[in-house]
């Protein structure tokens, strides 16, 4: 039976990933494969690179850069997370990617996306953590309104967690069975209507009718997902994380000492599981 590991997205909230990731590497919890959605891609690449603290260190560095994230940046470019700093200049020289482990370990890593023309998710192995993955990356983390459409491979492509927010039931189908869930929210939570859908279908209705589709069901989706984590925790298939209680920071949260808060909770957090997920994994 293979074993894996669902990352949810969430943008900043993915600090408390972050922290139980870097727990988990930590105390040498391996999987089969991972699969990541948004900021659950763009964080969990470093857990198939074993960089510990890599996700923390150059988040709370560069948090406050305009070329990382910012209005400046939004307006000049198109992306709130400036798309050349973030996934050219970070990877490849402020704090290097380590592409040679990324390779070696036998870990799969996938990501999920979002084809604006279909409104389906596409799911992606991204084998070599080089520039052609690092660019899928970005696009399972593009947020609609605050960022440019990512074309790859012909694919016009934005952020997987509006078609597939937690893709546990396909990783499922994947052959993974036995796996662990890191959440972004905490027990009890269930998703509303979001509140951009207006503007969402005033400037891109008419030519994604698909992705606003997805966009006004995505929540009674959501929360579908959330019923089934629920059935796969009774049958004992599933080993859920989530926060203990809400993360009250800002989805593009600046301010680096509240990024290492929220790290601080989920590496505590991510500790206090580690001899339970080890049974989990090993039963």
């Amino acid at each position: 039976m293979k074993t894996g590991l669902v990352l949810e997205g969430g943008a900043m909230r993915g600090m408390f990933t972050a922290g139980v990731l870097d727990a988990m590497m930590n105390n040498n919890i391996t999987v089969d494969g991972t699969i990541g959605v948004s900021a659950g891609a763009t964080f969990g690449c470093n857990f198939k690179s074993k960089q510990i603290g890599r996700t923390i260190r150059y988040n709370m560095k560069y948090s406050k850069d305009p070329r990382y994230v910012g209005i400046r940046s939004l307006i000049k470019t198109g992306d709130l997370y400036g798309a050349d700093f973030c996934y050219r200049e970070i990877p490849e020289k402020l704090d290097v990617f380590d592409t040679k482990t990324y390779q070696e370990n036998p870990m799969a890593f996938y990501v999920v996306a979002t084809d604006v023309n279909t409104g389906k998710p596409v799911y992606h192995l991204c084998p070599t953590g080089e520039a052609d993955d690092i660019e899928w990356y970005r696009a399972s983390a593009s947020m609609p309104l605050v960022s440019r459409i990512v074309k790859i491979d012909g694919l016009e492509l934005l952020d997987g967690g509006i078609s597939d927010s937690i893709p546990i039931k396909k990783f499922r189908e994947m052959g993974y069975e036995k796996n662990i869930l890191i959440l972004t929210q905490h027990n009890g939570y269930r998703k509303t209507k979001s509140s951009i859908l207006p503007l969402l279908k005033m400037k891109m209705g008419k030519k994604y009718p698909n992705l606003i589709h997805d966009m006004e069901i995505r929540h009674n989706e959501y929360n579908k997902t959330l019923d089934y984590i629920k059935e796969l925790e009774k049958e004992g298939s599933i080993y859920v994380i989530r926060p203990k209680n809400p993360i009250t920071i800002k989805r593009t949260e600046r301010d680096p000492n509240k990024l290492r808060l929220l790290y601080n909770v989920g590496y505590k957090e991510g500790l206090e599981h580690i001899d339970a997920m080890k049974k989990f994994l090993n039963q």
